[in-house]
């Protein structure tokens, strides 16, 4: 088996007027893990985030939540990783994505960025895409016009039931991520739908 992962991001801006916008879903993720596995966050002004260490089935794993804004992301990333000598394949990113229905949810590694301004940020940063993402459907803005105001506004009643149940789903599959298990990972991802 392959390393595992050593290293999980969640995307999204500080503060608390986005703290409960389609935007800043990955940072729920990471913050239902901590919840989970007892890591409590602090900001750590070097790394540019707030970072936690949990224990997850005897693996030593990281968070992070980058305390600059979504299109600066890899900065923080980039510092934790090379303070700690994580190597890209090790760094899990759980972000939002327009192109999925709401619940919907896929892991993958590598890849492009997908019109994704924090994710390309991080591929800029890192200088390489070699690094794996769990991307959790928000649904689509109904006009192009309308896409900054969408992912900044709070989803449905429905919809966030659905986004909620991805990311419990998730969150029971990651120890697999981080015991470095990723076909088995991959297969639990395949058409996950809430």
């Amino acid at each position: 088996m392959e390393e595992g992962i050593k290293l999980i991001v969640g995307l999204g801006n500080p503060g608390p007027q986005y703290e409960n916008t389609r935007h800043n879903v990955g940072f729920w993720l990471v913050k239902s893990l901590a919840e989970k596995y007892h890591g409590d966050f602090r900001l750590e002004s070097k790394f540019r985030g707030f970072v936690s260490e949990i224990k997850i089935a005897d693996h030593k794993c990281r968070l992070l939540l980058p305390e600059t804004f979504m299109n600066l992301s890899g900065d923080a990333v980039g510092r934790v990783a090379k303070f700690y000598k994580i190597p890209s394949s090790s760094i899990l990113v759980v972000h939002d994505e327009l192109d999925f229905s709401p619940g919907d949810i896929r892991l993958k590694k590598d890849g492009g960025a997908n019109g994704h301004n924090g994710v390309q940020n991080i591929i800029d940063q890192l200088g390489t895409n070699d690094f794996w993402r769990i991307r959790i459907g928000i649904g689509k803005a109904k006009s192009k016009d309308g896409f900054s105001d969408y992912v900044l506004s709070k989803p449905s009643k429905s919809n966030l039931g659905q986004i909620l149940d991805a990311i419990d789903h998730a969150v029971m599959t990651i120890p697999k991520l981080v015991a470095g298990d990723f076909a088995s990972a991959i297969s639990e991802f395949k058409g996950t739908r809430s």
